[in-house]
């Protein structure tokens, strides 16, 4: 039976957090269930890209604070750090506002440059990960992730914070080899299973809805998530935004994977009321990951939609009916960091003839509908955009 922690907390004032994650650790067995005097613990927020706490994209600060103060009570040596997606793990941790705090407590950042080769014989699908040594050389990660919307994974959770463990520059591989939301949930899968975090603190004070996973807006909850099974935490925040955690790939290869639980007669839930949460008008989308499998779906539509794909070719029927990043040229500041990022080769994206006065563009034809472009973009200006063909036979 896994357990989830819901508590209450109505603002990120550092004594009521403090409280609230206390209280969360108590209801779980106390915090010396969860590390011991002299091990190596690290803590490990999600850092995905320099913005300000108020923006929602990183664990905000007064979580990450009380994380610190109450692993160093038990006499562990306590470290921290992420690999963000671009940019250094200091830069990063300053401008979110973790450097300041973890300089208070006397918490150093840890080596998320170097990296160390890991086998991993009982992956399903990854046998192998390329990890930061801060990971390797942990007794036991403490994970704290953002609740957010994503685009490839839909939201983003327990499994999700592991990808930071990855070095930076390593992130893009696997975004060029598994190319859809489903080899890249069960890639997930097999990490979190490899770097096995201790507990889960899921900071969704204030989570994000939209065009996440950076460029989403705010949305209060007022709840802090604890847990030990990253399965149930991500499910359990699933049910109460009504999003249905068996369209999650993390969250149904999780279970399958012996990663955790997403099954509601196997979570014990405690703490704080259920019902207090519930945000059933949260901003995200509540249809399935896009799959098309041949004689999947009414008959009408396998038919229709294979006649389709005779008629204008298989390309052309992936781009007529998967969603996929569109610029906003009334946003975009035509910083290049799309290009950048981009993980295929040549560019899913790029300048138009070399002219960067005007936005980029995307080659649809090439664009593996990683979203990367759109998780990064600084802005907000991409977006994803679902054809009308996919709206019409999405429901069949």
């Amino acid at each position: 039976m896994a357990e989830v922690v819901l508590v209450h907390c109505t603002s990120y004032d550092n004594h009521e957090v403090e409280g609230a994650i206390r209280r969360g650790i108590d209801l779980l067995g106390g915090v010396k269930r969860f590390a011991k005097k002299g091990e190596r613990i690290l803590l490990k927020p999600n850092l995905l890209a320099a913005d300000p706490p108020e923006k929602c994209t990183t664990t905000h600060p007064a979580v990450f604070g009380a994380a610190c103060r109450i692993f160093k009570e038990t006499g562990a040596r306590v470290s921290y750090g992420d690999s963000p997606g671009r940019g250094s793990s200091a830069s990063v941790a300053a401008q979110a506002g973790l450097h300041d705090v973890a300089v208070e407590e006397g918490i150093p950042l840890d080596d998320f440059q170097t990296v160390v080769e890991v086998s991993h014989k009982e992956g399903r699908q990854n046998k192998k990960f390329s990890l930061a040594k801060a990971v390797v050389d942990a007794d036991g990660v403490i994970s704290l992730p953002k609740l957010k919307s994503h685009a490839l994974e839909k939201i983003t959770g327990g499994v999700k914070n592991q990808f930071g463990c990855v070095p930076g520059f390593l992130k893009a591989e696997f975004h060029a080899k598994l190319t859809n939301a489903f080899e890249f949930g069960r890639m997930l899968v097999d990490l979190t299973n490899l770097v096995r975090p201790r507990l889960y603190i899921l900071d969704a004070v204030y989570a994000m809805e939209g065009n996440g996973s950076r460029s989403g807006n705010p949305r209060k909850m007022n709840l802090l998530m604890l847990s030990d099974d990253p399965v149930a935490i991500d499910a359990t925040a699933c049910r109460l935004i009504d999003v249905d955690p068996e369209l999650i790939p993390t969250i149904v290869y999780g279970q399958e994977f012996g990663c955790g639980t997403y099954l509601e007669e196997e979570i014990q839930l405690s703490g704080d009321p259920f019902q207090e949460f519930v945000c059933p008008d949260f901003d995200i989308d509540r249809g399935p990951i896009e799959k098309y499998v041949s004689g999947s779906g009414s008959k009408l539509a396998v038919v229709l939609l294979a006649i389709i794909k005779i008629k204008v070719g298989a390309r052309l029927f992936d781009n007529l009916l998967i969603s996929k990043p569109q610029i906003d040229a009334s946003k975009c500041l035509k910083c290049g960091i799309c290009i950048q990022i981009c993980p295929t080769q040549p560019k899913s994206i790029d300048w138009v003839d070399g002219d960067k006065s005007q936005p980029p563009r995307h080659d649809h034809n090439r664009c593996i509908r990683c979203f990367c472009c759109q998780e990064t973009c600084p802005e907000g200006a991409i977006f994803v955009k679902k054809p009308l063909l996919r709206k019409i036979f999405g429901k069949y």
